[in-house]
Protein backbone atom coordinates (compact mmCIF):
# COMPACT_ATOMS: atom_id res chain seq x y z
CA UNK A 1 0.00 0.00 0.00
CA UNK A 2 1.63 3.31 -1.27
CA UNK A 3 2.37 5.67 1.47
CA UNK A 4 0.11 9.11 1.86
CA UNK A 5 2.26 12.48 1.00
CA UNK A 6 1.69 15.88 0.61
CA UNK A 7 -1.65 17.39 0.94
CA UNK A 8 -3.66 13.99 0.90
CA UNK A 9 -1.33 13.03 4.56
CA UNK A 10 -2.18 16.44 5.88
CA UNK A 11 -5.58 16.32 5.41
CA UNK A 12 -5.98 12.55 6.30
CA UNK A 13 -4.39 14.23 9.81
CA UNK A 14 -6.48 17.18 9.67
CA UNK A 15 -9.25 14.26 9.37
CA UNK A 16 -8.55 12.58 12.41
CA UNK A 17 -8.21 15.79 14.56
CA UNK A 18 -10.94 16.86 13.60
CA UNK A 19 -13.04 13.21 14.69
CA UNK A 20 -11.18 13.36 17.74
CA UNK A 21 -13.22 16.60 18.41
CA UNK A 22 -16.39 15.82 16.93
CA UNK A 23 -16.50 13.29 19.50
CA UNK A 24 -15.91 16.02 22.28
CA UNK A 25 -19.01 17.78 20.73
CA UNK A 26 -21.07 14.27 20.80
CA UNK A 27 -20.53 13.24 23.76
CA UNK A 28 -20.79 16.88 25.34
CA UNK A 29 -24.12 17.12 23.98
CA UNK A 30 -25.56 13.43 24.10
CA UNK A 31 -26.99 13.58 27.55
CA UNK A 32 -28.07 16.96 27.30
CA UNK A 33 -30.75 15.63 24.46
CA UNK A 34 -31.39 12.63 26.70
CA UNK A 35 -32.06 13.73 30.03
CA UNK A 36 -35.55 14.67 30.69
CA UNK A 37 -36.51 12.27 28.09
CA UNK A 38 -38.79 9.43 28.52
CA UNK A 39 -37.30 6.54 27.53
CA UNK A 40 -34.02 7.89 29.25
CA UNK A 41 -35.90 8.46 32.85
CA UNK A 42 -37.65 5.84 32.58
CA UNK A 43 -35.22 3.33 32.55
CA UNK A 44 -32.91 4.70 35.12
CA UNK A 45 -36.08 5.65 37.24
CA UNK A 46 -35.10 9.48 37.36
CA UNK A 47 -37.17 12.32 38.66
CA UNK A 48 -35.68 15.68 37.44
CA UNK A 49 -38.15 17.64 38.66
CA UNK A 50 -37.10 16.42 42.70
CA UNK A 51 -33.96 17.86 43.77
CA UNK A 52 -32.45 14.13 44.37
CA UNK A 53 -33.34 13.65 40.83
CA UNK A 54 -31.58 16.68 39.63
CA UNK A 55 -28.05 15.77 41.76
CA UNK A 56 -28.52 11.97 39.76
CA UNK A 57 -28.75 13.69 36.73
CA UNK A 58 -25.37 15.61 37.51
CA UNK A 59 -24.27 12.85 38.58
CA UNK A 60 -24.61 10.93 35.76
CA UNK A 61 -23.82 13.85 32.91
CA UNK A 62 -20.52 15.30 35.10
CA UNK A 63 -18.82 12.12 35.91
CA UNK A 64 -17.66 11.56 32.11
CA UNK A 65 -15.74 14.54 32.68
CA UNK A 66 -14.06 12.99 36.14
CA UNK A 67 -12.64 10.03 33.26
CA UNK A 68 -11.63 12.43 31.10
CA UNK A 69 -9.47 14.13 33.69
CA UNK A 70 -8.25 10.56 34.96
CA UNK A 71 -7.36 9.90 30.72
CA UNK A 72 -5.41 12.85 30.70
CA UNK A 73 -3.72 12.84 33.75
CA UNK A 74 -2.45 8.86 32.66
CA UNK A 75 -1.74 10.59 28.92
CA UNK A 76 0.76 13.16 31.14
CA UNK A 77 2.92 10.34 32.83
CA UNK A 78 2.75 7.85 29.51
CA UNK A 79 1.67 9.82 26.34
CA UNK A 80 5.02 10.79 25.52
CA UNK A 81 6.18 7.38 25.78
CA UNK A 82 3.34 6.05 23.54
CA UNK A 83 3.76 8.68 20.61
CA UNK A 84 0.99 10.74 19.25
CA UNK A 85 -0.03 7.94 17.21
CA UNK A 86 -0.48 5.21 19.90
CA UNK A 87 -2.04 7.55 22.52
CA UNK A 88 -5.10 8.31 20.24
CA UNK A 89 -5.18 5.03 19.44
CA UNK A 90 -5.53 3.53 23.27
CA UNK A 91 -8.17 6.03 23.34
CA UNK A 92 -9.88 5.03 20.45
CA UNK A 93 -9.87 1.63 21.90
CA UNK A 94 -11.14 2.29 25.11
CA UNK A 95 -13.95 4.91 24.11
CA UNK A 96 -15.35 2.17 22.16
CA UNK A 97 -15.70 -0.12 24.83
CA UNK A 98 -16.94 2.81 26.88
CA UNK A 99 -20.07 3.19 24.40
CA UNK A 100 -20.68 -0.33 23.88
CA UNK A 101 -21.05 -0.17 28.09
CA UNK A 102 -23.20 2.96 27.99
CA UNK A 103 -25.64 1.44 25.22
CA UNK A 104 -26.06 -1.93 27.30
CA UNK A 105 -26.90 -0.03 30.41
CA UNK A 106 -29.44 -0.62 32.48
CA UNK A 107 -28.89 0.14 35.76
CA UNK A 108 -27.63 3.72 37.27
CA UNK A 109 -24.51 2.31 38.24
CA UNK A 110 -23.46 0.50 35.07
CA UNK A 111 -24.16 3.94 33.14
CA UNK A 112 -22.13 5.99 35.58
CA UNK A 113 -18.98 3.45 35.24
CA UNK A 114 -19.68 3.23 31.57
CA UNK A 115 -18.85 6.96 31.44
CA UNK A 116 -16.27 6.68 32.98
CA UNK A 117 -14.90 4.57 30.75
CA UNK A 118 -15.71 6.66 27.83
CA UNK A 119 -14.14 9.60 29.41
CA UNK A 120 -11.56 7.97 30.21
CA UNK A 121 -10.32 6.99 26.88
CA UNK A 122 -11.46 10.39 25.48
CA UNK A 123 -8.75 12.32 27.92
CA UNK A 124 -6.09 10.20 25.84
CA UNK A 125 -7.72 11.26 22.62
CA UNK A 126 -8.31 14.88 23.89
CA UNK A 127 -4.60 15.49 24.97
CA UNK A 128 -3.28 14.53 21.83
CA UNK A 129 -5.18 15.53 18.81
CA UNK A 130 -4.45 19.21 19.26
CA UNK A 131 -0.25 18.40 20.01
CA UNK A 132 -0.93 15.61 16.24
CA UNK A 133 -2.41 18.60 14.53
CA UNK A 134 -0.35 21.73 15.38
CA UNK A 135 3.04 19.62 14.83
CA UNK A 136 1.80 18.61 11.31
CA UNK A 137 -0.15 21.80 10.74
CA UNK A 138 1.40 24.81 8.53
CA UNK A 139 2.38 27.42 10.90
CA UNK A 140 0.83 30.42 8.53
CA UNK A 141 -2.40 28.27 8.69
CA UNK A 142 -2.84 26.51 11.98
CA UNK A 143 -5.26 28.50 13.62
CA UNK A 144 -7.49 27.92 10.24
CA UNK A 145 -6.76 23.68 11.05
CA UNK A 146 -7.59 24.17 14.54
CA UNK A 147 -10.83 26.32 13.52
CA UNK A 148 -11.05 23.32 11.38
CA UNK A 149 -11.40 20.79 14.49
CA UNK A 150 -13.34 23.34 16.57
CA UNK A 151 -16.08 23.63 13.82
CA UNK A 152 -16.68 19.55 13.81
CA UNK A 153 -16.91 19.39 17.51
CA UNK A 154 -19.81 22.04 17.44
CA UNK A 155 -21.36 19.88 14.55
CA UNK A 156 -20.96 16.97 16.57
CA UNK A 157 -23.14 18.96 19.53
CA UNK A 158 -25.93 19.81 16.63
CA UNK A 159 -25.69 16.54 15.26
CA UNK A 160 -26.16 14.66 18.22
CA UNK A 161 -29.15 17.11 19.92
CA UNK A 162 -31.21 16.78 16.29
CA UNK A 163 -30.19 12.45 17.04
CA UNK A 164 -31.97 13.09 20.35
CA UNK A 165 -34.63 15.21 19.71
CA UNK A 166 -35.24 12.53 16.80
CA UNK A 167 -35.60 9.42 18.85
CA UNK A 168 -37.13 11.72 22.17
CA UNK A 169 -40.34 12.10 19.63
CA UNK A 170 -41.18 8.31 19.60
CA UNK A 171 -43.97 8.82 21.94
CA UNK A 172 -43.99 4.95 23.29
CA UNK A 173 -40.57 5.83 24.54
CA UNK A 174 -38.65 2.41 24.23
CA UNK A 175 -35.23 1.88 25.78
CA UNK A 176 -34.11 2.16 22.00
CA UNK A 177 -34.43 5.47 21.74
CA UNK A 178 -31.92 6.66 24.17
CA UNK A 179 -29.44 3.77 23.50
CA UNK A 180 -29.25 4.10 19.58
CA UNK A 181 -28.19 7.84 19.98
CA UNK A 182 -25.30 6.82 22.42
CA UNK A 183 -23.92 3.78 20.23
CA UNK A 184 -23.94 5.86 16.72
CA UNK A 185 -20.57 7.34 18.09
CA UNK A 186 -18.76 3.82 17.21
CA UNK A 187 -18.95 5.14 13.45
CA UNK A 188 -16.81 8.27 13.98
CA UNK A 189 -14.47 5.78 16.28
CA UNK A 190 -13.80 2.94 13.66
CA UNK A 191 -13.45 6.01 10.68
CA UNK A 192 -10.12 6.97 13.18
CA UNK A 193 -8.57 3.50 13.84
CA UNK A 194 -8.53 2.93 9.92
CA UNK A 195 -6.84 6.79 9.74
CA UNK A 196 -4.20 5.86 13.01
CA UNK A 197 -3.33 2.40 10.95
CA UNK A 198 -1.91 4.79 7.37
CA UNK A 199 -0.67 8.12 9.04
CA UNK A 200 3.33 8.44 10.43
CA UNK A 201 4.28 9.86 13.71
CA UNK A 202 4.81 13.56 13.73
CA UNK A 203 8.26 14.72 12.60
CA UNK A 204 8.81 16.46 15.84
CA UNK A 205 8.30 13.16 17.85
CA UNK A 206 10.40 11.57 15.81
CA UNK A 207 13.35 13.73 16.48
CA UNK A 208 12.78 14.27 20.01
CA UNK A 209 12.90 10.15 20.51
CA UNK A 210 16.20 10.31 18.87
CA UNK A 211 14.64 9.23 15.34
CA UNK A 212 15.78 12.16 13.19
CA UNK A 213 16.41 9.91 9.67
CA UNK A 214 12.93 8.91 10.27
CA UNK A 215 11.19 12.79 11.09
CA UNK A 216 13.19 13.74 7.78
CA UNK A 217 11.42 10.90 5.74
CA UNK A 218 7.84 12.10 7.16
CA UNK A 219 8.66 15.77 6.29
CA UNK A 220 9.99 14.94 2.74
CA UNK A 221 6.56 12.75 2.54
CA UNK A 222 4.43 16.01 4.17
CA UNK A 223 6.33 18.28 1.95
CA UNK A 224 6.05 16.24 -1.56
CA UNK A 225 6.26 19.02 -4.37
CA UNK A 226 5.76 21.60 -2.36
CA UNK A 227 9.04 22.90 -1.83
CA UNK A 228 12.46 21.73 -2.66
CA UNK A 229 14.81 19.19 -0.40
CA UNK A 230 17.23 21.68 1.06
CA UNK A 231 14.28 23.80 2.25
CA UNK A 232 12.66 20.65 4.11
CA UNK A 233 16.38 20.29 5.49
CA UNK A 234 16.54 23.35 7.01
CA UNK A 235 12.85 22.73 8.32
CA UNK A 236 14.48 19.23 10.09
CA UNK A 237 17.23 21.06 11.23
CA UNK A 238 15.59 23.63 12.95
CA UNK A 239 13.45 20.78 14.64
CA UNK A 240 16.49 19.46 15.45
CA UNK A 241 17.83 23.05 17.31
CA UNK A 242 14.36 23.14 19.05
CA UNK A 243 15.08 19.96 21.27
CA UNK A 244 18.48 20.85 21.34
CA UNK A 245 17.74 23.81 23.47
CA UNK A 246 15.35 22.42 25.03
CA UNK A 247 17.18 19.64 26.76
CA UNK A 248 20.24 22.43 27.18
CA UNK A 249 17.26 24.51 29.07
CA UNK A 250 16.60 21.18 31.53
CA UNK A 251 12.99 20.70 29.99
CA UNK A 252 11.41 17.09 30.05
CA UNK A 253 10.90 15.62 33.68
CA UNK A 254 8.60 16.37 36.13
CA UNK A 255 10.95 18.22 38.00
CA UNK A 256 12.20 20.82 35.47
CA UNK A 257 8.91 21.59 34.23
CA UNK A 258 7.97 23.30 37.66
CA UNK A 259 11.01 25.24 37.19
CA UNK A 260 11.17 28.93 35.42
CA UNK A 261 14.21 27.90 33.20
CA UNK A 262 15.74 30.06 30.23
CA UNK A 263 12.43 29.10 27.81
CA UNK A 264 10.27 29.81 30.70
CA UNK A 265 8.95 26.13 31.19
CA UNK A 266 6.57 26.56 34.43
CA UNK A 267 4.79 30.16 32.97
CA UNK A 268 4.01 28.23 29.69
CA UNK A 269 2.37 25.54 31.69
CA UNK A 270 0.50 27.78 33.63
CA UNK A 271 -1.00 29.86 30.77
CA UNK A 272 -1.09 26.45 28.88
CA UNK A 273 -4.06 25.00 31.96
CA UNK A 274 -5.67 28.82 32.97
CA UNK A 275 -6.62 29.27 29.61
CA UNK A 276 -8.02 25.42 29.54
CA UNK A 277 -9.84 26.25 33.17
CA UNK A 278 -11.51 29.38 32.19
CA UNK A 279 -12.91 28.29 28.94
CA UNK A 280 -15.22 25.71 31.08
CA UNK A 281 -15.61 28.34 34.28
CA UNK A 282 -17.44 30.51 31.86
CA UNK A 283 -19.90 28.60 31.69
CA UNK A 284 -20.47 27.51 28.33
CA UNK A 285 -20.66 24.11 28.99
CA UNK A 286 -23.80 24.69 31.51
CA UNK A 287 -25.27 25.74 28.34
CA UNK A 288 -24.42 23.46 26.12
CA UNK A 289 -25.23 20.56 28.40
CA UNK A 290 -28.38 21.70 30.17
CA UNK A 291 -29.83 24.08 27.34
CA UNK A 292 -32.70 21.75 27.34
CA UNK A 293 -32.71 22.21 31.17
CA UNK A 294 -32.23 25.88 30.82
CA UNK A 295 -34.75 27.05 28.08
CA UNK A 296 -37.91 24.74 30.28
CA UNK A 297 -36.39 25.78 34.00
CA UNK A 298 -34.72 29.36 33.48
CA UNK A 299 -37.03 30.69 30.79
CA UNK A 300 -40.16 28.37 30.94
CA UNK A 301 -40.47 27.28 28.16
CA UNK A 302 -42.53 23.60 27.75
CA UNK A 303 -40.71 20.60 26.76
CA UNK A 304 -41.28 20.37 23.22
CA UNK A 305 -40.67 24.17 22.79
CA UNK A 306 -37.19 23.41 24.97
CA UNK A 307 -36.11 20.82 22.79
CA UNK A 308 -36.67 22.74 19.29
CA UNK A 309 -34.66 25.68 20.76
CA UNK A 310 -31.44 23.28 22.16
CA UNK A 311 -31.49 22.52 18.58
CA UNK A 312 -31.34 25.47 16.92
CA UNK A 313 -28.87 26.87 19.55
CA UNK A 314 -26.47 24.36 19.02
CA UNK A 315 -27.10 24.52 15.06
CA UNK A 316 -26.12 27.81 15.63
CA UNK A 317 -23.04 27.11 17.71
CA UNK A 318 -21.94 24.93 14.61
CA UNK A 319 -22.66 27.87 12.19
CA UNK A 320 -20.76 30.56 14.21
CA UNK A 321 -17.72 28.39 14.37
CA UNK A 322 -16.93 29.07 10.89
CA UNK A 323 -16.39 32.94 11.74
CA UNK A 324 -12.85 32.52 13.49
CA UNK A 325 -11.39 30.58 10.40
CA UNK A 326 -11.05 34.09 8.64
CA UNK A 327 -9.91 36.15 11.79
CA UNK A 328 -7.56 33.81 13.92
CA UNK A 329 -4.68 34.30 11.58
CA UNK A 330 -5.40 37.32 10.64
CA UNK A 331 -6.62 39.29 14.13
CA UNK A 332 -4.67 37.11 16.31
CA UNK A 333 -5.07 35.32 19.43
CA UNK A 334 -5.38 37.89 21.98
CA UNK A 335 -7.89 40.48 20.14
CA UNK A 336 -9.79 37.86 20.00
CA UNK A 337 -9.75 36.55 23.24
CA UNK A 338 -10.08 40.11 24.73
CA UNK A 339 -12.64 41.36 22.96
CA UNK A 340 -15.13 38.15 22.96
CA UNK A 341 -14.61 37.37 26.48
CA UNK A 342 -15.54 41.00 27.52
CA UNK A 343 -18.61 40.54 25.52
CA UNK A 344 -19.86 37.14 27.13
CA UNK A 345 -19.03 38.91 30.82
CA UNK A 346 -21.14 41.69 29.43
CA UNK A 347 -24.33 39.06 28.28
CA UNK A 348 -24.50 36.90 31.12
CA UNK A 349 -24.41 40.48 32.97
CA UNK A 350 -27.84 41.30 30.93
CA UNK A 351 -28.85 37.69 31.13
CA UNK A 352 -29.39 37.79 35.18
CA UNK A 353 -31.50 40.60 34.93
CA UNK A 354 -33.97 39.12 32.22
CA UNK A 355 -33.96 35.65 33.85
CA UNK A 356 -34.86 37.45 37.43
CA UNK A 357 -37.82 38.90 35.28
CA UNK A 358 -38.69 35.61 34.18
CA UNK A 359 -38.92 33.67 37.75
CA UNK A 360 -40.19 36.43 39.67
CA UNK A 361 -43.43 36.48 36.79
CA UNK A 362 -43.17 40.35 36.21
CA UNK A 363 -44.89 42.36 33.77
CA UNK A 364 -42.00 41.97 31.04
CA UNK A 365 -41.45 38.27 32.05
CA UNK A 366 -42.61 36.93 28.43
CA UNK A 367 -40.53 39.73 26.59
CA UNK A 368 -37.45 38.82 29.01
CA UNK A 369 -37.78 35.20 28.66
CA UNK A 370 -37.17 36.06 24.65
CA UNK A 371 -34.37 38.61 25.43
CA UNK A 372 -32.88 35.48 27.61
CA UNK A 373 -33.04 33.10 24.74
CA UNK A 374 -31.43 35.73 22.40
CA UNK A 375 -28.70 36.11 24.70
CA UNK A 376 -28.09 32.40 24.65
CA UNK A 377 -27.30 32.66 21.16
CA UNK A 378 -24.99 35.64 21.56
CA UNK A 379 -23.08 34.02 24.37
CA UNK A 380 -22.37 30.74 22.18
CA UNK A 381 -21.36 32.86 19.09
CA UNK A 382 -19.05 35.18 21.20
CA UNK A 383 -17.49 32.11 22.80
CA UNK A 384 -16.55 30.02 19.48
CA UNK A 385 -15.20 33.26 18.08
CA UNK A 386 -13.12 34.02 20.34
CA UNK A 387 -12.40 31.43 22.79
CA UNK A 388 -13.10 27.90 21.45
CA UNK A 389 -10.56 27.98 18.90
CA UNK A 390 -8.03 30.01 20.45
CA UNK A 391 -8.13 27.62 23.63
CA UNK A 392 -7.32 24.73 21.52
CA UNK A 393 -4.56 26.08 19.55
CA UNK A 394 -3.02 28.27 22.38
CA UNK A 395 -1.56 25.56 24.62
CA UNK A 396 0.26 23.75 21.95
CA UNK A 397 1.81 26.76 20.52
CA UNK A 398 3.02 27.73 24.08
CA UNK A 399 4.09 24.57 25.48
CA UNK A 400 8.16 23.28 24.60
CA UNK A 401 8.31 20.43 22.52
CA UNK A 402 9.91 18.55 25.20
CA UNK A 403 7.02 18.64 27.69
CA UNK A 404 4.12 19.28 25.29
CA UNK A 405 2.54 15.67 25.40
CA UNK A 406 3.09 16.08 28.96
CA UNK A 407 1.83 20.09 29.36
CA UNK A 408 -1.30 18.94 27.47
CA UNK A 409 -2.25 16.90 29.13
CA UNK A 410 -1.78 18.19 32.07
CA UNK A 411 -3.83 21.37 30.58
CA UNK A 412 -6.52 19.56 29.10
CA UNK A 413 -6.86 17.50 32.66
CA UNK A 414 -7.92 21.15 34.05
CA UNK A 415 -10.37 21.86 31.06
CA UNK A 416 -11.94 18.47 32.15
CA UNK A 417 -11.84 18.39 36.11
CA UNK A 418 -13.06 22.25 35.71
CA UNK A 419 -15.81 20.94 33.31
CA UNK A 420 -17.09 18.72 35.96
CA UNK A 421 -17.17 21.23 38.14
CA UNK A 422 -19.58 23.61 36.10
CA UNK A 423 -21.85 20.23 34.74
CA UNK A 424 -22.41 18.99 38.27
CA UNK A 425 -23.38 22.08 40.17
CA UNK A 426 -25.14 23.59 37.02
CA UNK A 427 -28.86 21.77 37.99
CA UNK A 428 -28.58 22.02 41.60
CA UNK A 429 -27.78 25.59 40.71
CA UNK A 430 -30.65 26.39 38.64
CA UNK A 431 -32.65 24.62 41.28
CA UNK A 432 -31.85 26.65 44.40
CA UNK A 433 -30.49 29.88 43.22
CA UNK A 434 -32.20 30.56 39.80
CA UNK A 435 -31.09 33.93 38.08
CA UNK A 436 -27.85 34.49 40.56
CA UNK A 437 -26.42 31.70 38.62
CA UNK A 438 -25.67 34.02 35.97
CA UNK A 439 -23.71 36.66 38.36
CA UNK A 440 -21.06 33.75 39.04
CA UNK A 441 -20.48 33.33 34.79
CA UNK A 442 -20.84 37.19 34.52
CA UNK A 443 -17.67 37.36 37.37
CA UNK A 444 -15.35 35.06 36.38
CA UNK A 445 -15.67 36.31 32.71
CA UNK A 446 -14.39 39.42 33.59
CA UNK A 447 -11.58 38.49 35.96
CA UNK A 448 -10.22 36.81 33.05
CA UNK A 449 -9.70 39.81 30.78
CA UNK A 450 -7.19 41.54 32.82
CA UNK A 451 -5.30 38.09 32.68
CA UNK A 452 -5.25 37.52 28.99
CA UNK A 453 -4.03 41.28 28.81
CA UNK A 454 -1.06 41.33 31.41
CA UNK A 455 0.23 37.46 30.49
CA UNK A 456 -0.61 36.07 27.30
CA UNK A 457 1.75 36.94 24.38
CA UNK A 458 0.80 36.91 20.89
CA UNK A 459 1.83 33.88 19.13
CA UNK A 460 -0.03 34.60 15.76
CA UNK A 461 2.04 33.58 12.64
CA UNK A 462 4.74 32.26 15.04
CA UNK A 463 6.33 28.15 14.07
CA UNK A 464 6.48 26.09 16.78
CA UNK A 465 10.39 26.26 17.18
CA UNK A 466 10.19 30.32 17.24
CA UNK A 467 7.94 30.49 20.24
CA UNK A 468 11.06 29.57 22.29
CA UNK A 469 12.55 32.35 21.06
CA UNK A 470 9.00 34.52 22.39
CA UNK A 471 9.90 33.33 25.80
CA UNK A 472 13.60 32.49 26.13
CA UNK A 473 14.83 35.25 29.38
CA UNK A 474 16.95 37.94 27.94
CA UNK A 475 20.52 36.77 27.52
CA UNK A 476 19.83 33.37 29.08
CA UNK A 477 21.34 30.59 27.44
CA UNK A 478 18.75 29.64 25.45
CA UNK A 479 18.38 32.74 23.78
CA UNK A 480 22.14 32.76 22.88
CA UNK A 481 21.79 29.26 21.27
CA UNK A 482 18.62 29.99 19.24
CA UNK A 483 20.06 33.40 17.92
CA UNK A 484 23.56 31.51 17.10
CA UNK A 485 20.86 29.28 14.60
CA UNK A 486 19.20 32.22 13.43
CA UNK A 487 22.57 33.92 12.24
CA UNK A 488 23.87 30.29 10.74
CA UNK A 489 21.01 30.06 8.87
CA UNK A 490 20.65 33.90 8.11
CA UNK A 491 17.59 35.17 9.90
CA UNK A 492 15.45 32.79 7.94
CA UNK A 493 12.63 31.23 9.80
CA UNK A 494 11.63 27.71 9.99
CA UNK A 495 8.33 27.24 9.02
CA UNK A 496 6.19 25.02 11.25
CA UNK A 497 4.61 22.44 8.20
CA UNK A 498 6.68 23.46 5.32
CA UNK A 499 6.72 26.93 4.66
CA UNK A 500 10.04 29.04 4.41
CA UNK A 501 8.81 32.71 5.19
CA UNK A 502 11.31 35.98 4.59
CA UNK A 503 13.27 36.96 7.64
CA UNK A 504 11.65 37.97 10.51
CA UNK A 505 12.78 40.24 13.98
CA UNK A 506 11.86 37.94 17.00
CA UNK A 507 10.44 38.96 19.56
CA UNK A 508 12.17 38.03 23.26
Amino acid sequence: MAKLEGNVLLYNVTLLACLGFLLIGFDNGLMGGLVNGRSFDTTFNLDTSTASGANIVALIVAIYEVGCFFGAIVTAFIGETLGRRRSIFVGTVIMIIGALLQATSYYRSQLIVARIVSGFGMGFINSTVPVLMAEFAPKATRGIFVCAQLSTLNLGIAVVYWIDYAFGTIKSGPSYAWRVPVILQCIFLVLMLIIIAIIPETPRWLVAHNRPDEALEVLRRLNRKKMDDQMIVDIHAGIINAVVVESAAGTGTWKDLLKNDDIQSLRRLLIACSIQAFQQLGGINALIYYSNTIFSQSLKFSPNLSALMSGFLNTWFFIASFIPWFLIDRVGRRPLLLSMVSLMSAVMVVQTGLIYNVQNKTSIAKAAGAGAAAMLFIFEGAFTIGFQAVVWVYPSEVLPLKIRQRGSSISTASNWIMNFLIVYITPPAIQNIGYKTYIIFAVINAVFVPIVYFFYPETKGLALEDVDRLFAKHGGDAERRLSAFANEHHGVEIANGGDIEKPVKYAT
